[in-house]
């Protein structure tokens, strides 16, 4: 399975974070998965991408230029995929993810996930999305969701395609 992780190039204050990701990129490399990110060395990507590498799995990172110029790519990934803008590079990741995990992370975080929702919700891919909910984090990103939906601006069958999860075992069964 391709498994899109969209994260913070920070570890964010809480140890949690760190550890929760290195147990993600544990998981998918352990269980023959190939992990697609944004191929930066920083932060919780960097962590998950070294957890997945270290525990027998394969990575792919899809970095825009700029990053590469700032020297941010990992660069033991098994490859990397170097596109000319943000743009271009959520598109690549949409393209080779089979499904998507919206790890704890910043705006960028949120506003990638963000177009794969709408995507979705358009009908223009059919694949499976869910928000790790390490610590609690997407609490309110879950209400605000439900809310949507009671407030009839997101149906309720568009509702159901988007999953909160709170392990790694409920994410092995989702992903089952």
């Amino acid at each position: 399975m391709n498994i899109a992780v969209y994260l913070g190039s920070n570890v964010g204050k809480n140890p949690v974070y760190k550890q929760a990701v290195i147990e993600l990129g544990t998981w998918i490399g352990g269980n023959g998965h190939h992990l697609i990110y944004g191929g930066s060395e920083s932060g919780l990507m960097g962590h998950l991408a070294k957890a997945a590498l270290a525990s027998g799995g394969t990575v792919t990172g899809v970095e825009p230029e700029f990053f590469i110029e700032q020297e941010l790519q990992l660069d033991s990934i098994t490859e990397l995929i170097v596109t000319p803008d943000m743009h271009t590079r959520k598109a690549k990741m949409i393209e080779l993810a089979d499904v998507f995990i919206t790890f704890p992370g910043g705006t960028g975080t949120l506003e990638e996930i963000s177009e794969v929702i709408s995507m979705l919700c358009l009908g223009h891919i059919d694949k499976s999305v869910a928000f790790y909910n390490v610590n609690h984090f997407y609490d309110a990103m879950q209400a605000c969701f439900d809310h949507m939906t009671n407030e009839g601006f997101i149906s309720q069958a568009n509702r159901d395609k988007i999953s909160f999860l709170s392990s790694i075992q409920e994410i092995a069964n989702w992903i089952s």
